[in-house]
């Protein structure tokens, strides 16, 4: 109470009201507002609206590019998946037309082998058989010769003669033959 009563005794004394400012002051404090006002107004205002502009671009165009990037990474990942599954069915098809070709091999060796194996069996037939027919001719002359000496021994004449040699030969094989042939039997 002491200080409103302090108060109100200036106030009484100098006639003005303290709570009002004086002109001077008034117009001074104006003329600043409005200086300030300006400044704020025509070079702050524009400098932070073109910051917050610049940044909203910044902003919204990192988000269209993050936008752009992930569907640009969706599409190449479909495209992978898709490449991926491609050549999982080539690979595939791969697989069966070596398998069938394979047998396909498998088959033309078999064959192959087998005309080989009947080639060198009918060769090997073949070469017995003109092996046999050579010894057996080779049997035939030696067999005539021993048998027309030991015959010209038992005899006692000479068989020159090769028509003769050759009957008497030819007679003693075929009547050995004959007696092969009942003794088979």
């Amino acid at each position: 109470m002491i200080m409103a009563a302090t108060l109100h005794a200036v106030v009484a004394e100098e006639g003005t009201n303290p709570l009002l400012p004086h002109t001077y002051e008034l117009v001074v404090g104006i003329f600043a507002f409005l200086v300030v006002v300006l400044v704020v107004g025509k070079i702050l205002v524009p400098r932070v609206q073109k910051t917050l502009a610049e940044r909203t671009d910044a902003i919204e165009g990192g988000i269209k590019r993050a936008e752009e990037a992930q569907a640009q990474a969706q599409a190449l990942q479909q495209q992978y998946a898709e490449r991926l599954e491609e050549a999982r069915r080539e690979a595939a098809r791969l697989r069966e037309e070596a398998r069938e070709q394979a047998a396909q091999i498998k088959a033309e060796l078999r064959e192959e082998a087998q005309a080989e194996a009947r080639r060198l069996v009918e060769a090997a037939h073949a070469q017995i058989e003109a092996d046999r027919q050579a010894a057996f001719a080779q049997l035939r002359t030696e067999i005539g010769r021993l048998s027309t000496d030991l015959a010209g021994r038992i005899v006692g004449e000479s068989l020159e003669d090769e028509a003769r040699q050759s009957r008497i030969v030819d007679r003693f094989l075929d009547e050995l033959e004959s007696s092969n042939a009942q003794a088979v039997r």
